[in-house]
């Protein structure tokens, strides 16, 4: 029988939470990409299966968002299931419970098929297969595209320099740093007081070892909510852009 939904059992690590104890963005991006990871290669589309024919899944927008974030010490349950094609994406869902299967974290992804040849997207009728595709919605509509306002002016913050840490099996920067990078050029009295209550995250560009990374701040302030924008661009081509509602 084909395992619909992946189900993987956490403890939060210390080294995953911030000064808060809280699940940082940035660790909840890597359990999400090797748990999508594991359940592709079960339902036959893995990395190795597409590798085979010179094809990759590509992340290119999440939406998460905390419930109530995790803390250092608690026993978490994620699980994820795949959704199918929508327009161009095909999506993937995730949901974190805690030991009373109270909702912690919910999140809902964009994913591309790529060929690594022609850099061309690739529909794959397997990946269409009925029985593998469960429809069930945590978020009900599909991750937003994310632009800097126009109407604020974004600031520089800083530059990043794409080094050995940042860079992933695939030789390019890993999905869950760009989020690292974001919450880097966050103020920290900001970021380190007050909970992320959810993001967006649009990957745009994918960047490479050596490539400096110039990252762009916004805030955007409406009575007790604050948004910040974080937009990272290489050369001027924007790398990525999120949106983060604290």
């Amino acid at each position: 029988m084909t395992m619909i939904k992946y189900t993987k059992d956490l403890t939060i690590q210390c080294f995953e939470t911030d000064a808060s104890w809280r699940l940082k963005p940035a660790s909840f991006m890597n359990f999400a990409q090797e748990a999508a990871g594991n359940h592709a290669v079960y339902l036959g589309f893995g990395y190795d299966d597409l590798i085979a024919s010179n094809t990759a899944w590509i992340l290119s927008r999440v939406r998460v968002v905390f419930v109530d974030a995790p803390k250092w010490k608690e026993d978490i349950t994620l699980i994820t299931w795949h959704k199918g094609l929508n327009r161009l994406f095909f999506l993937r869902d995730f949901i974190m419970t805690d030991k009373e299967g109270h909702e912690r974290v919910k999140a809902t992804t964009s994913w591309l098929v790529l060929d690594l040849a022609t850099r061309r997207l690739v529909r794959d009728p397997k990946l269409m297969e009925d029985g593998t595709v469960c429809a069930e919605n945590v978020i009900g509509t599909p991750a937003d595209k994310v632009q800097m306002p126009k109407d604020v002016e974004a600031v520089h913050v800083m530059d990043h320099l794409v080094a050995y840490s940042d860079v992933d099996m695939n030789g390019h920067a890993n999905n869950a740093m760009y989020m690292q990078w974001a919450m880097d050029a966050v103020d920290y009295e900001v970021a380190s007081t007050r909970p992320v209550k959810e993001f967006t995250i649009n990957f745009n560009h994918e960047t490479k070892p050596g490539d400096t990374v110039s990252l762009y701040k916004a805030r955007v302030e409406d009575g007790e909510e604050l948004k910040v924008y974080v937009e990272g661009k290489v050369d001027g081509q924007s790398a990525f852009c999120v949106e983060i509602l604290f």
